[in-house]
């Protein structure tokens, strides 16, 4: 990638996974409380994300459910429910901060190129949608959860929701502001404040919230049996 007289360069190279020296059942390195921090490497001319096959596999995995919770709806009384939210928040409880962010970025970045895996289409034009600011916020999202859980040895119900809820927080204001910002200036819609976007998005956010407190309470007992399928170690 070039930028002005610069030249950027992105590659993924293969490492071996490492083991959390704080909480060795974690298998991320980068989400550990007082360990190395070898999957992102700042150089003078460009960056490298180290890799793994395995994270490989499961970054792709959670990019793929993603796609696919753009269009599968669960009847919910007066909403409609999709589950990209949910899928969200597992990236970052399963995969951690890292990971968990780079899945939710490849989503957007495959829907930004063209293919037709957002709920409104694709392309570069799905930037002027209304909801396109929680797309971005699915990345702060999965990076909040998965920085939060990290610093929990057990996946209790009460650390899964501190975990869930600032993350929840983290998609929305992307998500708000960006709305706000569409109505505005681009719409020229004067009359849309913050009050009314707000108003419109609460019935959604309290229906997330609901949502997150099933994954804090199932994700107790389900995502030690995740990690160990995924990872082969639990925690």
């Amino acid at each position: 990638m070039t930028i002005g007289s610069k030249v950027y360069i992105l590659s993924i190279k293969i490492k071996r996974p490492g083991v959390c020296q704080r909480y060795p059942a974690r298998r991320e390195p980068a989400d550990c409380p007082g360990s190395p921090k070898p999957g992102l490497i700042l150089l003078k001319e460009g960056v490298i994300m180290k890799l793994t096959v395995k994270e490989c596999i499961t970054v792709a995995l959670f990019t793929a459910l993603m796609v696919a919770g753009a269009y599968l709806r669960i009847p919910f009384p007066l909403l409609p429910v999709t589950l990209q939210t949910f899928i969200c928040a597992l990236s970052g409880l399963v995969l951690g901060a890292r990971l968990g962010a780079l899945s939710m970025t490849v989503y957007m970045c495959l829907g930004l190129a063209g293919l037709p895996i957002f709920a409104s289409g694709g392309g570069p034009a799905s930037v002027f949608e209304k909801s396109f600011g929680f797309i971005i916020g699915f990345i702060a999202g999965a990076y909040v959860i998965g920085r939060i859980s990290a610093r929990f040895e057990k996946p209790t119900p009460v650390n899964n929701l501190k975990a869930l809820l600032p993350g929840l927080i983290s998609i929305y204001i992307p998500g708000i502001v960006h709305m706000l910002l569409i109505m505005r200036i681009y719409l020229g819609n004067k009359q849309a404040g913050l009050l009314v976007v707000l108003s419109g998005n609460l019935p959604y956010f309290i229906k997330d919230v609901f949502l997150f407190v099933i994954i804090a309470f199932s994700g107790a007992s389900l995502l030690p049996v995740v990690r160990k399928a995924l990872y082969n170690k639990a925690s």
